[in-house]
């Protein structure tokens, strides 16, 4: 009570408009006479707003999936967040707080409503190059001082099937015809092509199976549908043609499903030949005999020649060389050899005529000795 006769309402403790907006308080007042009278006086104390809450989202860290292959522009979630207080000092506005991901600001791949929070995507995303996005969004009210606080969004980038298998085995020229040869001797159970495909898109739908799509035989081969092994399930015999077609088809997991295929066209022959193919397991990066030294081969070839040809020349010339008689000088004992060989000869000569005119006339030969 004051001087004044006049009485004052304390309160016992801070009020808070927020978990009790008013109060009805009721004064009575009694005199003091006998009997005492009272009269009651109702009032209604209702509290006014201050700026004293900040903006509450309903989680601190909030994930959304978005599938890949999405619209530009379209709306993928909504963000937000409640304001206790009144009228303007629960007015949000909503806003990206700015940043770099993958050398790209946040505000060119995402938008926000700033009025309800609606967040949309700027860009197609394409899962093989963005998996996730990390950012925060913030909600400040328009009261005076301004409170804010933010929110951590996580952007999920979900996988669509939109990547065909690659078979990359057996190694493939041109075309998806492959050309193996295998001998007609070859034991059940014996490997003879491994198919191997990959698929760019994530775990289920690169998940690769495979099958015959077509078969020469169903007997003569089987397919392993996990590892794409093709074994034989038997040995070969003479009623087995000697070209097989096999078609193997990779498919994947996703939905709806793709597929690649590879056709092999398998030869039998008695015995494998080892022999350099035009279509072999690896492809060459160079040439064995590049242009230029083939050219060098040529011209050591051609030196070669010419210096053989000039070595036969000069052989020739020196056997045609004419060489000079020397003339012996005389000695005596070739004096009385050749005196005894004219001594021989004339006396070989005179016994033979002397043998001839006696056998043809005796007295004559008696008449020239006398």
């Amino acid at each position: 009570m004051t001087s004044e006769g006049y009485y004052a309402l304390l309160v016992s403790e801070p009020l808070d408009r927020e978990n009790v907006p008013e109060y009805e308080i009721t004064f009575t007042v009694t005199d003091r006479g006998t009997p005492p009278l009272s009269d009651n006086k109702t009032l209604t104390l209702e509290l006014l707003d201050v700026n004293d809450n900040a903006p509450l989202f309903q989680k601190s860290f909030l994930t959304i999936p978005l599938v890949e292959n999405n619209a530009p522009g379209a709306m993928i979630g909504s963000i937000t967040a409640a304001d206790p207080d009144l009228h303007e000092n629960q007015y949000l506005v909503y806003f990206i707080v700015e940043k770099e991901i993958y050398n790209t600001s946040i505000s060119m791949l995402f938008s926000i409503n700033p009025e309800d929070g609606n967040l949309y995507a700027l860009k197609t995303f394409d899962y093989e190059r963005e998996k996730e996005f990390l950012f925060h969004i913030e909600a400040r009210d328009s009261g005076v001082p301004p409170l804010s606080s933010n929110v951590t969004v996580h952007i999920i980038i979900l996988d669509q099937n939109d990547n065909i298998p690659a078979i990359v085995a057996p190694w493939r020229a041109h075309g998806s015809v492959v050309e193996e040869v295998i001998p007609r001797s070859t034991d059940k159970g014996t490997l003879i092509a491994k198919v191997i495909a990959i698929d760019a898109d994530s775990v289920q739908n690169s998940r690769i199976t495979y099958q015959f799509l077509q078969i020469t035989d169903a007997t003569l081969f089987s397919l392993d549908q996990y590892n794409g092994e093709i074994r034989t399930m038997r040995m070969f015999s003479y009623r087995d043609p000697r070209h097989q077609r096999l078609v193997v088809v990779a498919k994947d997991n996703g939905d709806p499903a793709l597929s690649a295929t590879v056709t092999i066209k398998l030869s039998t022959v008695e015995h494998i030949i080892k022999y350099l193919s035009e279509t072999t397991e690896i492809p060459l990066e160079y040439d064995i005999f590049s242009d230029l030294n083939l050219y060098l081969v040529i011209g050591l070839g051609s030196v070669s020649f010419l210096l053989l040809i000039t070595i036969l020349v000069i052989i020739v010339l020196k056997c045609q060389k004419p060489k000079a008689a020397k003339p012996t000088p005389p000695c005596r004992n070739s004096v009385i050899s050749q005196r005894n060989s004219t001594l021989a000869d004339s006396t070989l000569v005179s016994s033979d005529a002397y043998c001839t005119q006696n056998e043809g006339s005796l007295p004559s030969a008696a008449g020239v000795q006398q």
